[in-house]
């Protein structure tokens, strides 16, 4: 080439290096731009130089927590009256602390209410820690304790958990100082008493966790991690500082669970007062279920766990298996992720699925057998279903029915269904509409009962045109009825801030009729796009008309009602007609 080869500038370089670290190690790795000035005391920015600021308000309740579990979590009554209430404790206290301006940084003798969860696999342990970190809105972990090892040898560090706990949370430190970490299969790093020699994998483990559990300062950068490496060398090339990025755990709550196979024999050993002649008692399994529930520090300790790693979980709770009536009841339930997750499934090839309730029997009964909890669920659904999902997306199929028969015999039903000689699943599609309509019925019900002073308090009334959308919605793209929820104050707020900016650049008090918000979401597909397109087509529509209403001085207030919303243009030259009259 004739022409002089050209060299990118500065800025140019920085785009492509971080193109390549996105593209190679995700949103990890940023760039610190060069001209990063020094900040006021107290206030923190990330690698990229973005201000890092705390945002946490917690104002709930314990049983706020407890019924929002009780949509989801069927039994468990202890563990979920003992999680919730644990948890809002935890984070009404550093929402106290915020607001008084007094941290209890420092404090001596100060204990953590950390939770340890007892109970067999499948009963829900991992699903309500979830559920409640996504209720508060905080950043949330989970690891195996299997995996980890004491510092200094090979295997995962403990401290790992703190640093995804920061990317979980965005790079935002503060942020993730408030966060949960849970970790399962606790029971597994028990120490074993015949083992000879160092035991890194367990005891190793539980002197690791100590200083994490309590309040310790956790470096973002370690010589194991190449991102932070990566990051800390990038940051003192563009800035000649050594920045020391640190996560202080205070705050983060530790849930911890397992199963804890035979802790029931060390209960009963230490429980067991036996006798000889009349006054012996006779043991029996059925004592055996409730033993957990009087398990003692001890107890724990006897199994093979330190005392100071047990003193560090001062809240314990219990867990009871599950049985082939509470599995009907999950199926059942409005909110059951294992029937959602699989009508999602379908619903991506256009097939429309529903259960009779007999069906749900008949898959409860064959997950007892499968002695996993409730993960035995979706291993029968995926079962049953497998060869429906394998061979309708290639029919004409687009409703299915799940019958107890369908459960007994998937192949038979399959190939009734594939030789019928009328359209495949005209027969499933006059079942599948009263199945949905009884849904539905159950849906408004919830709605109106268990969420209108949510609703409420965003200052949103539930009309019976809005709960038609939003159950429709639920059932339509099979939504849970709480996102649906927030996302209807995402799409009314919206609404009525464009409403907020027009009166500014109108000078007008401009509002809309409940009737006509209803109008603008039945117009739209329902996302904030489709809102937002509709809105602004209105308005343009509007304003001339309400410029001119707004430069008369008698005129300082402009309700739009559903005729604005439908016809924008014969609603503004009627009004304006009426105002300008003479």
């Amino acid at each position: 080439m004739d022409e002089k080869q050209q060299f990118p500038n500065e800025k140019e370089l920085e785009k492509e290096l971080g193109d390549y670290l996105t593209n190679k190690y995700g949103g990890q790795v940023k760039i610190v731009s060069a001209g990063m000035m020094a900040l006021p005391h107290g206030e923190k920015k990330d690698a990229a130089g973005t201000e890092q600021k705390i945002d946490f308000e917690f104002r709930m309740k314990p049983q706020e927590l407890v019924r929002y579990l009780d949509d989801y979590v069927v039994g468990q009554a202890e563990a979920k009256d003992v999680l919730a209430t644990k948890i809002c404790t935890h984070f009404n206290r550093i929402q106290h602390e915020i607001d008084t301006g007094r941290t209890s940084r420092g404090q001596v003798g100060r204990i953590k209410a950390n939770v340890l969860l007892l109970g067999p696999t499948g009963v829900g342990k991992t699903y309500m820690v979830k559920l409640l970190a996504r209720k508060i809105g905080i950043p949330f972990v989970k690891g195996d304790a299997t995996k980890f090892s004491e510092t200094g040898y090979v295997g995962g560090d403990v401290e790992d958990l703190i640093r995804d706990l920061v990317r979980e949370a965005g790079g935002n430190i503060p942020q993730a100082e408030f966060g949960i970490v849970y970790v399962d299969e606790i029971d597994k790093i028990a120490t074993n008493p015949s083992r000879i020699g160092a035991d890194v994998s367990r005891a190793g483990v539980q002197r690791a966790f100590l200083k994490p559990m309590e309040e310790t300062e956790v470096e973002m950068k370690v010589p194991h991690d190449p991102v932070s490496q990566m990051e800390a060398m990038e940051q003192y090339r563009l800035t000649g500082k050594r920045e020391k990025k640190v996560v202080n755990t205070r705050n983060i709550l530790f849930v911890m669970s397992g199963a804890f196979a035979g802790l029931t024999e060390v209960i009963h050993k230490r429980c067991s007062e036996r006798s000889i002649g009349f006054g012996s008692r006779l043991d029996s399994k059925k004592a055996d279920l409730g033993m957990l529930q009087r398990v003692k520090a001890e107890d724990l300790i006897n199994y093979g766990f330190e005392s100071e790693f047990v003193g560090r979980l001062p809240v314990v709770a219990t867990l009871d298996p599950l049985t082939e009536a509470d599995f009907v009841e999950i199926l059942q339930g409005l909110n059951s992720s294992v029937v959602r997750g699989k009508k999602q499934d379908f619903n991506g090839y256009g097939i429309k699925l529903q259960f009779e309730p007999e069906a749900f029997t008949a898959i409860a009964r064959l997950a007892v057998a499968e002695k996993t909890g409730a993960r035995g669920l979706l291993s029968v659904m995926e079962s049953v279903l497998l060869v429906f999902e394998k061979n309708l997306p290639s029919t004409r199929v687009e409703y299915l029915v799940v019958s107890e028969e369908l459960v007994a015999d998937p192949q038979g039903t399959l190939a009734a269904i594939l030789s019928a000689k009328d359209s495949p699943s005209q027969r499933h599609k006059q079942r599948y509409n009263e199945l949905r309509g009884f849904e539905f019925g159950r849906l408004q019900e919830v709605l109106e009962h268990s969420h209108a002073s949510h609703l409420l308090e965003h200052d949103i009334e539930l009309t019976g045109q809005r709960i038609n959308l939003m159950v429709n919605l639920c059932l339509d793209e099979i939504l849970d009825i709480h996102d649906v929820c927030d996302e209807f104050i995402i799409l009314i707020d919206y609404i009525r801030d464009y409403a907020i900016t027009a009166s500014e650049e109108c000078n007008l008090n401009i509002t809309f009729e409940e009737e006509a918000i209803d109008r603008i979401l039945a117009m739209s597909s329902l996302t904030l796009e489709s809102v937002s397109e509709i809105c602004e087509k209105m308005f343009m529509a509007l304003d001339y008309g309400l410029r001119l209403i707004g430069q008369k001085s008698d005129s300082n207030a402009m309700i739009i009602p559903v005729s604005g919303v439908e016809s924008p243009e014969q609603f503004i030259n009627e009004t304006l007609d009426e105002s300008f009259k003479l």
